[in-house]
């Protein structure tokens, strides 16, 4: 007997999700709402799995979206230790001088990174995206350059930046899915960071200035995200809604007034959250299965996987996962930690979901030559007599 050949062993989840049948109910998802806006997207926050979109690649001006950049790096500057929050920001001409929305600092002053965060993040603030921008930078042009270069390093392959504000330039542009990888990305490395998005208020120079993003008065799912609007990229927004364990992040560019951009942003996660959910199925590190090691110290070993599984499914869907572990016919030690020993699938009525390695969750060395050999003999007996070679 092939001690390599593969054999299959279904795993019943019903503790877990129950037991799929042949008479369950199938699943039917309408086609997402009709949207008024350029480009648009709707993703699952945990997976990045889009649940809607339209136009999403399509390369437009971002406005003040581009201040959500802004705020990452100096997050980013932040962990890094290269600024703190209570520095002293010394406010430049340039940066009074700014013009659109303000959060009205003086030339000449200086202002806590703290305050022009907040600045940025409530007031939308192109005044302090400036004096941000020179201070990590030294000048607005050298920052647009750090911009663009951090939205390579995540993915976001159809952006430019030109400017920390998102004042119009013909070279200066997102996408919506771009977008979505970027408010992603904050949320999760950045969450104490992120928090600031869903302040209503924030008072500066004794001007009290509100979040422009209608949805956190209307929605109390809703902590962010950000607004923007230029004559040439209309009406935008980005939102993110948490209910339960599903997080939704939205990008709806290009609508025509501040009224539609929010409805539709509204329309966007009111249907992913009511035919999408998020599951957590399993921890990094979560056992699967204690299975039978042969010609080691150890008669048993753990086996289970490296990285966590989460998954996008429609909502009512779990009771339809379906969970199969392939593993090696025999496992013989010597056997490490980390090991790949089979493979996990999670199928979802005929579609296969997700395919993950499964390891060895502790190592087994091998065994002298006396156990090894009476460990050979043992499983020529289970071989002529069909047994299971993997049982514990």
């Amino acid at each position: 007997m092939s001690k390599r050949v593969m054999t299959q062993l279904v795993v019943a989840m019903v503790a877990v999700w129950g037991a799929m049948t042949a008479t369950a109910s199938p699943i039917i998802i309408p086609a997402a709402p009709q949207i008024g806006a350029e480009s648009y997207l709707v993703i699952d926050a945990a997976t990045g799995d889009v649940l809607a979109s339209e136009n999403a690649r399509m390369r437009l001006p971002p406005a003040s979206l581009t201040k959500i950049m802004t705020s990452y790096i100096i997050a980013d500057e932040i962990e890094q230790g290269r600024i703190t929050l209570d520095d002293r920001v010394p406010i430049s001409v340039k940066a009074w001088r700014m013009e659109g929305s303000r959060m009205f600092i003086r030339e000449g002053t200086e202002v806590s990174v703290a305050d022009l965060l907040r600045g940025i993040v409530i007031q939308s603030g192109n005044d302090a995206s400036v004096a941000m921008a020179e201070y990590i930078a030294g000048d607005e042009e050298a920052f647009a350059g750090l911009m663009t270069q951090t939205a390579k390093s995540l993915g976001m392959n159809n952006t430019n930046f030109m400017n920390a504000t998102g004042l119009p330039d013909e070279m200066h542009y997102t996408t919506a899915e771009d977008l979505a990888i970027l408010t992603r990305a904050l949320i999760n490395r950045f969450p104490e960071h992120y928090a600031i998005y869903s302040e209503k208020y924030f008072s500066y120079n004794d001007i009290r200035q509100a979040n422009r993003n209608a949805l956190l008065w209307r929605d109390d799912s809703v902590d962010g995200v950000k607004t923007g609007h230029t004559q040439a990229a209309g009406y935008c927004l980005v939102a993110s809604a948490m209910e339960n364990d599903t997080r939704l992040i939205s990008v709806v560019m290009g609508a025509r007034d501040e009224r539609t951009r929010a409805a539709e942003s509204q329309k966007l996660l009111n249907y992913g959250f009511r035919y999408y959910e998020t599951v957590n199925l399993y921890a990094a590190g979560a056992s699967l299965k204690r299975v039978r090691v042969w010609s080691g110290l150890h008669e048993s070993l753990e086996v289970g996987l490296d990285d966590a599984i989460t998954l996008t499914i429609p909502r009512g869907g779990r009771d339809q996962l379906k969970a199969e572990i392939n593993l090696q016919d025999v496992i013989e030690a010597p056997i490490e930690r980390g090991q790949t020993l089979g493979a996990l699938t999670l199928s979802l009525g005929d579609e296969m979901l997700v395919e993950r390695p499964v390891v060895a969750l502790n190592p087994v060395q091998a065994a002298g030559w006396l156990s090894s050999t009476l460990d050979d003999v043992q499983l020529m007996f289970i071989d002529l007599t069909g047994g299971d070679p993997l049982a514990p």
